[in-house]
């Protein structure tokens, strides 16, 4: 039997599978529930015929493109399209001119500018009066955050929609999908892959569809059965399955023996970890997110800069996505794994919350209270408040805990780092004043 991708006389067979299989019409789109689940903003805006030019963010594979073409069918719009790469001013300006012919036709004109952001200023510039009059409704695509690409006149004039990595449950879908309509155009009676070989292809494509069906393309190719294993998967792509489950056990297990790791100044530890995670197809947003928990409960003010270090890689793996924000990752586990390390930040917010489970509501002291009123004066609120700039040192040594608890200390800095200064600090504030 000829296959679908031997039969290359027919020209409908030699486009690339997620060509192919590229969604016509919303119900055949799957993902992104947020930007056209139902009664979601532009589901609604196609719905009422209400278009405007709009920029679509988010990672590659997840149905910018796709979407683009579908708003423009629904709306029974002419599509254009145009890649940032390519085109320039001319070719925008020859787009501009169809498109004012057809709006003195009463037809609308979509202008898809994939990759958006690699235009520059006087490119962007030149589609901003088009977009102002209304001769072309411009839907952008980018992977990088359009706050820094696109400039704020263009960006003003357009509703951002951020897409997401698509979820397993998307993704099987569309795997499905592509199986049964593989099957049905090469006239088989199933092509099926076995529940292990379809999560490992679902996880391998981390969250993109082009990735997803262009992988599934080439097993195709090579596995020429009606019925495809997980072994036979892994030996076309030549990868491993890492066992590495992000909702189970293993998930946990990796994630802990990651903050151990740092916590015990172990960078080599740590980095293996890590990189466990990603080539397991974990989300590096997951991983800069628990970084930065990492670094207040681990490192605290024995390094203030350790917090910033993680804020700083979650913006990177934001702005740059995967694989450029592996690197990125590595160089902020390394640090904290170096950095000098206190739980004193961690310790004192579990007291403190104890402490208030016990003691309830307690008074805030008058004298540190709000008086915003003249009868709140009268009640006594703000009554002997020493405003401490107007002492030396710039502390005026009052107690700011409620009655009840007054002299209890919950943050006991460490000697580490820049802790061992705040300690030897905050012990002579505490003789001194016995606070």
């Amino acid at each position: 039997m000829s296959t679908l991708f031997e039969a290359q006389s027919d020209s409908l067979w030699s486009q690339p599978l997620a060509h192919l299989l590229r969604p016509k019409t919303l119900e055949e789109y799957f993902g992104q529930e947020d930007i056209v689940g139902d009664g979601k903003l532009l589901r609604e805006l196609i719905k009422e015929d209400k278009l405007h030019s709009m920029i679509f963010y988010g990672p590659p594979g997840t149905g910018k493109t796709t979407l683009a073409m579908i708003v423009a069918q629904e709306t029974k719009a002419d599509f254009e399209t145009m890649s940032a790469v390519t085109g320039g001013v001319p070719e925008v300006r020859k787009v501009v001119e169809r498109a004012r012919e057809r709006k003195k036709m009463n037809q609308r004109t979509v202008l898809f500018v994939d990759e958006i952001h690699r235009f520059s200023k006087s490119q962007q510039d030149a589609l901003l009066p088009h977009v102002e009059d209304g001769t072309i409704i411009l839907i952008g695509a980018t992977t990088e955050n359009p706050s820094f690409e696109v400039i704020s006149a263009l960006l003003s004039r357009s509703q951002v929609f951020v897409f997401k990595a698509l979820d397993e449950q998307a993704l099987g879908a569309i795997l499905d999908r592509a199986t049964a309509k593989v099957a049905e155009l090469e006239k088989r009676k199933t092509l099926k892959i076995d529940e292990q070989g379809r999560n490992f292809l679902i996880q391998f494509a981390n969250g993109d569809a082009r990735s997803l069906l262009n992988t599934l393309e080439i097993i195709i190719k090579l596995v020429k059965k009606d019925s495809i294993s997980h072994d036979e998967i892994q030996k076309v792509l030549q990868r491993k399955n890492l066992r590495y489950d992000k909702k189970g056990e293993e998930h946990y297990n990796i994630i802990s023996a990651l903050h151990k790791s740092m916590r015990d100044s172990d960078p080599d530890g740590a980095l293996y970890w890590m990189i466990r995670m990603l080539e397991g197809g974990e989300d590096p947003l997951y991983i800069a997110r628990r970084l930065i928990r990492f670094a207040s409960e681990d490192i605290g003010m024995a390094d203030p800069n350790a917090l910033q270090q993680a804020v700083a890689v979650q913006q990177a793996c934001h702005f740059n996505g995967m694989p450029e924000c592996g690197v990125n990752l590595a160089q902020c586990v390394i640090y904290l794994s170096m950095a000098p390390k206190s739980n004193a930040a961690y310790t004192a917010y579990g007291s403190i919350q104890r402490e208030i489970r016990e003691t309830g509501n307690l008074e805030v002291p008058f004298h540190i209270r709000n008086a915003p009123t003249k009868l709140m004066k009268e009640w006594g609120y703000g009554k002997d408040y020493q405003y401490a700039h107007k002492f030396e040192e710039g502390i005026a040594g009052q107690v700011h805990l409620p009655d009840q608890i007054a002299g209890k200390h919950y943050y006991h800095p460490t000697d580490r780092g820049i802790e061992a200064r705040i300690k030897e600090k905050l012990e002579k504030i505490r003789e001194q004043f016995k606070r």
